[in-house]
């Protein structure tokens, strides 16, 4: 079975979504890959290049008079959530699809994702938990499952789920808790129960993410890598990583994930320090052929500065204007644990 894709695309995220696009490359023996465009910059750039197995759509081709009528009430980020349900819809009609999943632009794989899709057998929808670690469980505001890889079969029972789905975002969906609803994401929560037809993902290497991460130990086996849940013992194939909370900024800084999440040296050189080093060459790719915008972004100053004696000392100042009692220094290593902050090029 021929496994199709669609994902969303914008000129700031163009970098993210060029790695996830190669990892699939590298992976998935048959598949295909629909990009939504959602500026004109990465429609333009994405339509000049000859992409294997990919088909690029603009706004103009996929923006019905639902979305339109929504979408002045909408920020970008929210407008972009509720399309995620359309643009599956658009790709199942448009093209003819007997399957499609969403995927979200700042994943890469490390396998190929078919063993997910084949996981759902006879079942007619795919979604993938958050699998919150527990002191960073959000389930209550932002959902149990995550929006990032779910598929849809074109048959009675998916599409019933799909429909349902879009005209529920197109009537709300914006980026704050409300009457049990956040964005696009928990409108899932009751899926399993509310329809038929609706397999919730097993497989642990399907969604590894900075919020559970800190569940697993990985080791490299040849080329694959491997992960073992602590807690059972039971190990897995990594089959893709959800690179949630990558920020650049100014001043050729990066951040590799919310402070909140504790990463620990492994995962950072396993996973993150790859990543940001594969950003920052298709960046280089990009912008050798159109330098007039930067595919990685940047959400302007860093907040912090990669980590020095002088950062170190600022901390070491803080603490001791906050308590006298902290002169020895107790909490430089609690601030330095979660400190995520790098010159990217120096990764």
């Amino acid at each position: 079975m021929k496994l199709n894709f669609c994902t969303l695309f914008s000129a700031n995220y163009l970098s993210r979504g060029l790695v996830m696009y190669e990892s699939l490359l590298k992976h998935c023996d048959h598949f295909h890959l629909y990009i939504f465009a959602f500026d004109d910059v990465s429609y333009s750039y994405l339509k000049q290049q000859d992409y294997q197995h990919l088909t690029v759509i603009s706004l103009a081709e996929f923006e019905d008079e639902e979305l339109l009528r929504v979408k002045p009430g909408r920020t970008m980020g929210e407008y972009c959530w509720t399309c995620t349900s359309s643009t599956i819809l658009y790709c199942i009609q448009q093209f003819n699809l007997s399957n499609c999943t969403y995927l979200d632009a700042d994943m890469m794989f490390y396998a190929n994702p078919r063993v997910l899709i084949d996981e759902m057998g006879e079942q007619s929808v795919l979604i993938t938990e958050h699998r919150y670690t527990k002191e960073y469980d959000q389930s209550a505001e932002s959902g149990i499952y995550c929006v990032q890889f779910v598929t849809f079969k074109n048959d009675e029972k998916g599409m019933k789920v799909l429909n349902w789905w879009r005209n529920s975002c197109i009537d709300w969906c914006f980026n704050r808790a409300e009457d049990g609803k956040f964005g696009d994401q928990k409108y899932l929560d009751d899926w399993t129960t509310r329809f038929e037809g609706v397999h919730e993902l097993q497989h642990l290497g399907g969604g590894i993410a900075p919020w559970n991460v800190q569940q697993y130990t990985f080791h490299t086996d040849k080329e694959k890598i491997k992960g073992t849940e602590i807690n059972t013992g039971n190990s897995f194939d990594v089959i893709f990583f959800h690179f949630h909370g990558v920020q650049y900024f100014d001043d050729g800084i990066v951040s590799l994930s919310h402070p909140v999440y504790y990463l620990n040296k492994l995962i950072k050189n396993l996973f993150y320090k790859p990543y940001i080093r594969l950003l920052n060459q298709s960046k280089q790719k990009v912008n050798a052929l159109d330098s007039s915008f930067n595919p990685n972004g940047s959400a302007g100053a860093a907040p912090n500065e990669p980590l020095s004696f002088h950062l170190i000392w600022k901390l070491y100042k803080q603490d001791l204007k906050n308590s006298k009692r902290l002169i020895w220094g107790q909490n430089i290593k609690s601030h330095l644990k979660h400190h995520y902050f790098y010159y990217f090029n120096k990764i």
